[in-house]
Formats: C-alpha cells, sequence, structure tokens
C-alpha cells in the first residue's frame, strides 16, 4: 500500500466515522427509544449497524481494495470523536430545523389541500346530492299529487257513466232487459267454463311432472 492510498484511507475513515456519528444521532431523533418496543429497537438497531458497516467496507474496498489496517480502526474513532466534539451540537440543530421545515410545509400543504381542492369537491358532491334528492322528492310528490287528481276524475266519471247507465237500463223495455241479462250470463257461463278448463289442464300438468 503506497503512502498516498494509506494517506487517503485515513482521510476517509475520519470522514466515515464523522458521518457514522452524523447518522446515529439522526437514527436516534426518528426511532423515538422510549417510545418503541423492545423487540423493534433491537432489530432497529441491528439494522443500523448492518448498514453501517456494509458502508465503511465498501468505502475501503474503493480507496484501498478492502485491506484492513489497525490504524482505520483509530481512524473511526478519531472522525466520531470530532463529530461529538466540534459538529454534534450544530448538525443537530440543523437537523431539526430541517424536520421542523418539512413538517411545517406538510402541514400547509395539506391545510392548502383540503382547503382549495377537498373540500369544495366533498362541498360540491354533497349539494349535487341535496339537489337530486330534492328534484326526486319533488317529482315523487308531482307524481303522487296527478295520480289522486286522475284517481277522482275516473271515479267521477265512472259514477257520472254508471249513472247514466242505470238511468238507461231502467228504460229499457223489459223483453230488451230480459235479452241483456241472459246474454250476461251466458258470457259469464262460458268465461266460468273456460276457467275450469284452463285449472283441469293445470292440474293434469303438475301430475305430470310429479
Amino acid at each position: 500500500m503506497t503512502l498516498s492510498t494509506q494517506f487517503l484511507t485515513m482521510i476517509s475513515m475520519i470522514g466515515m466515522g464523522s458521518l457514522f456519528g452524523a447518522m446515529f444521532d439522526t437514527y436516534q431523533r426518528f426511532l423515538q427509544r422510549p417510545k418503541r418496543k423492545q423487540w423493534i429497537v433491537f432489530i432497529n438497531d441491528l439494522l443500523f449497524w448492518i448498514i453501517q458497516a456494509m458502508l465503511v467496507f465498501y468505502t475501503l474496498f474503493l480507496v484501498n481494495s478492502g485491506e484492513i489496517r489497525f490504524y482505520i480502526f483509530i481512524a473511526l474513532l478519531c472522525g466520531f470523536a470530532a463529530y461529538q466534539s466540534l459538529f454534534k451540537n450544530i448538525y443537530l440543530r440543523v437537523l431539526e430545523l430541517i424536520i421542523q421545515t418539512v413538517i411545517t410545509i406538510s402541514r400547509i400543504t395539506k391545510r392548502t389541500f383540503l382547503l382549495l381542492i377537498y373540500n369544495p369537491i366533498v362541498g360540491l358532491v354533497q349539494l349535487m346530492i341535496i339537489i337530486v334528492l330534492s328534484i326526486g322528492r319533488g317529482l315523487l310528490s308531482l307524481v303522487k299529487f296527478v295520480s289522486r287528481i286522475l284517481l277522482f276524475i275516473v271515479k267521477a266519471v265512472f259514477g257520472i257513466v254508471k249513472k247514466i247507465l242505470l238511468i238507461f237500463w231502467k228504460l229499457m223495455p223489459k223483453g230488451l232487459k230480459n235479452s241483456v241479462e241472459k246474454l250476461y250470463n251466458k258470457t259469464a257461463g262460458n268465461f266460468k267454463k273456460i276457467g275450469n278448463y284452463i285449472l283441469k289442464w293445470r292440474d293434469r300438468w303438475k301430475k305430470k311432472k310429479e
């Protein structure tokens, strides 16, 4: 390993140590450890350490083809210590500022969406439903009103026709009345025979199916 490669490896590992400190604080901020269950914390911690190890090894592979030296761990510790002493407070403030900014923007976006898009659409749909229901109720009331009028007219006309027919029936000669009664009785008898014939055929059809 050349001197330049060793120097580049040291700088890279110091940078990875500082990056590890920043990622660890970010992880702690979003994890909210006291609010989580222990098994969830354990799984997240395991995944976090695996990812960090893979990042360090990948960086080391890019710098010196993955050769591990003792000073690599010292460089990582130096980078982590430098972050803790110099950059931690600044990074946490910047991180919190970014988080609060994102939260504020998301809230404003949500309120704007509700105010300008969601609420007008919901209000328009509700208005359309109210209009359709009102029109339907109005049409139903109109149909009921018209049907009552028509029923009243039909009853009135039927009553008038019935009275007129009764008057004509009384004025008709007895012979003609007898002829009409006979024709009516004969017609009714024929209809009754047809009905009985249909009933017989229906009973036979049912017996055949059984």
